[in-house]
């Protein structure tokens, strides 16, 4: 048994291999380490840019954490609740690893947990197009920022962002 951290969100896995994704916040594979040679993926001072980039998509994840949760609170599908209590973790995770960014507590929001809507196929395709944004945002956010570990951390949250795209085109045949 070996001991891996990830750079994107510092948890720990304990396991043989190290795993296709994170189980907390789904960075693949290549951003797992042995704990020993571990280091936080982060920057020692932050530009303007980057401040602001990170507390768009902090704001961006809280959204989607709590519409995920509350899509997951009231599915009836038992497929359909777990995908999105997965995505509701992976999403707070994210939000939780911004904030170490920032260097800023998290904040409390209710935001976005007002928003799921009648059916489960409109909540996945409107998981599709959350998603979607996320994706357009960080690739944009990785092009504008400077700091070469902001630049890798949005590219990170693209590659899991698109998939989550994947997911929900599975689900729904998009």
């Amino acid at each position: 048994m070996k001991v891996y951290r990830c750079r994107i969100c510092g948890e720990v896995y304990i396991g043989r291999e190290r795993p296709n994704t994170c189980p907390f916040c789904g960075a693949h594979e290549k951003y797992f380490v042995l704990a020993k040679d571990w280091k936080l993926l982060e920057s020692k001072t932050l530009s303007g840019a980057s401040k602001e980039h990170l507390q768009k998509a902090l704001e961006l994840e809280i959204d989607n954490t709590n519409f995920y949760k509350a899509v997951s609170e009231k599915s009836k599908d038992v497929y359909v609740s777990s995908m999105f209590k997965g995505l509701s973790k992976i999403e707070r995770e994210h939000a939780s690893t911004i904030c170490k960014h920032l260097k800023i507590e998290k904040p409390d929001s209710n935001v976005g947990s007002d928003k799921a809507l009648d059916s489960d196929k409109e909540n996945i395709e409107e998981s599709n197009k959350r998603e979607k944004r996320a994706v357009k945002f960080y690739t944009e956010a990785m092009r504008q920022v400077s700091e070469e570990e902001i630049k890798e951390f949005f590219k990170a949250l693209t590659e899991i962002e698109s998939d989550h795209i994947i997911l929900t085109e599975q689900k729904t045949g998009i």
